[in-house]
């Protein structure tokens, strides 16, 4: 038992030391990313045996994996919102959202929950954090709060993310039916769809005083998110139910947006737009102007459809261009895949280089904007590589194993307590609910024959505590802070974040106990 205990202290050191290094030391992100992948190193070869070689191979695997397609998805979306930046689109996006509302509790539910879930669901890898972020700092949010506002809101949809990814990896891994898995996923974070709009609300608003006078509208958005996905969840599977819950609350929300009449107390009203941005504001804005402002997104919208897996025709011969490639010398079956025309970095990048031509940009000036954001990134690309060769080292060495033999060991009949924990600690070290999966997706089934519990109930406690995971990962932070021009404020952001992923956590582990302790069993 002793040496399980040492084992599982020396296996954290690589995240108690980006905690310490992130929120004691106020180190920027990427010196205490690097820092954790150089203690994950050094401690797989020392202590769990791994040779240089594949410690070393294991770590390009992380950086391959993080270039393509994670750093292209981010710098993608954030040369898309610099650019309409540029043209002075975003102005008139912002006049025609406070035509809407000029409720700055309004729209944050439309930016960062409903639209920030639709872009999870479609895409993924970051973009649900970077362009919402980067929408709500244009209309005069304050940057930090808006990057915590679509932290919070990119948590729960998660586990349905790019079109269900996640939650087929973990159908996969673990043998267990797809559709009765993601129906049961649904159940359990339904309470958190919709517990999310009215925590948002209250950050945007400075406390529980700010839920007065929206609370309709609040618990229209959760509501109807939350069941539109438990159903497409139970009759379609793993594939639509985020995309489907977010395009329904973006319609409610949208109606009764439209249809209040609450008069806005001045705290949580928006500054007028700039005369940039007015006629986005004005009534006599053409049809032709609107669509002109809003292309970049609307064909970001149609082209993520249109080449995913629901349209098939499209979607099975651009995946076929890909390359395969072993890079972890470890395990020649090991392999990793690059889709190189499919994958959302690429679509995206497109769409805003289409966008910026209709916009009137230049190919000169669309070259200038991308050669700034790549600047404006630099130090993100470097977190995002440090971060995904510490997770691979860490998986690949067995230090990821000893600390789910710890917490099985160690908890027995308790275990169900701390499923969440892993699955959510997985996404912390890792940045992506599917790798979380594939950590400890099966260590979830195993204990749940040990202990006699449902293995779909305790499989899903994985993905519930991915939510609460995703909210904490540094990758997630650094890109939002990236994004808004705060790089250096990723330590501020995740000490701030940490009490509501930690309050999630703490709900998620007693439900999820409760759950085992009353029998549930999903036939």
């Amino acid at each position: 038992m002793a040496e399980m205990l040492l084992m599982f202290v020396l296996a954290l050191l690589p995240v108690i030391w980006l905690v310490i290094a992130l929120c004691g030391l106020k180190m920027e992100a990427y010196i205490a990313s690097l820092g954790a992948a150089l203690v994950a190193v050094v401690l797989a070869v020392a202590v769990w045996k791994m040779t240089p070689m594949n410690a070393l191979t294991a770590a390009l695997e992380g950086m391959a994996m993080a270039i393509w397609p994670i750093v292209i998805v981010i710098i993608a979306a954030v040369f898309t919102y610099n650019l309409t930046v540029h043209t002075g689109a975003m102005e008139t996006i912002k006049g025609m959202l406070t035509s809407v509302s000029s409720d700055k509790r309004v729209l944050v539910l439309l930016i960062g929950w409903c639209f920030g879930g639709f872009l999870e669901g479609m895409a993924g890898f970051g973009t649900a954090v970077a362009i919402p972020a980067s929408m709500l700092m244009a209309l005069g949010f304050d940057p930090i709060v808006g990057i915590l506002a679509c932290l919070l809101a990119n948590g729960v949809p998660t586990m349905f993310g790019s079109i269900g990814i996640p939650t087929t990896t973990l159908a996969s891994i673990t043998g267990l039916d797809s559709t009765s898995l993601a129906f049961v996923q649904s159940l359990q974070v339904a309470p958190f769809v919709i517990a999310t709009p009215f925590l948002m609300v209250m950050l945007v608003g400075g406390g529980p005083k700010a839920l007065k006078g929206v609370i309709p509208i609040t618990l229209a958005s959760g509501i109807s998110f939350a069941v539109p996905e438990i159903v497409a969840a139970m009759f379609i599977g793993a594939d639509l139910p985020v995309v489907v819950g977010a395009v329904c609350s973006l319609v409610v929300t949208f109606l009764v947006a439209l249809k209040s009449k609450h008069k806005v107390p001045e705290e949580y009203e928006l500054a007028a737009p700039s005369k940039e941005g007015a006629a986005g504001a004005d009534k006599t804005l053409s049809p032709a102007e609107a669509l002109r402002a809003w292309c970049p997104f609307i064909l970001i919208f149609i082209v993520l459809v249109v080449t995913s897996r629901l349209v098939p025709l499209v979607h099975d011969p651009l995946s076929q261009i890909k390359t395969t490639v072993n890079i972890y010398q470890g395990d020649p079956s090991a392999t990793l895949t690059f889709s190189w025309v499919n994958t959302p970095g690429v679509l995206i990048m497109a769409c805003g280089i289409v966008g910026g031509l209709i916009q009137g940009c230049s190919v000169s000036e669309m070259l200038e904007v991308l050669g700034a954001t790549v600047k404006q990134m630099s130090r993100t690309i470097v977190t995002m590589l440090a971060i995904l060769a510490c997770a691979k080292v860490m998986g690949y060495s067995g230090m990821i194993a000893s600390i789910a033999a710890f917490f099985v060991g160690t908890f027995g009949s308790f275990y169900p307590l701390v499923a969440p924990v892993l699955g959510g600690l997985g996404t912390f070290v890792t940045g992506s609910g599917t790798s979380s999966e594939v950590l400890f997706g099966s260590v979830q089934v195993q204990a749940a024959s040990a202990i006699g519990a449902d293995p779909l109930w305790l499989a899903a406690a994985n993905s519930l505590g991915v939510s609460a995971g995703k909210m904490l990962a540094p990758q997630s932070i650094a890109i939002g802070t990236a994004t808004c021009g705060l790089v250096g404020k990723d330590g501020e952001v995740l000490g701030k974040i940490a009490k509501y992923a930690f309050g999630y956590l703490v709900v998620m582990s007693i439900f999820i106990y409760m759950g085992v302790l009353l029998g549930i069993s999903i036939a």
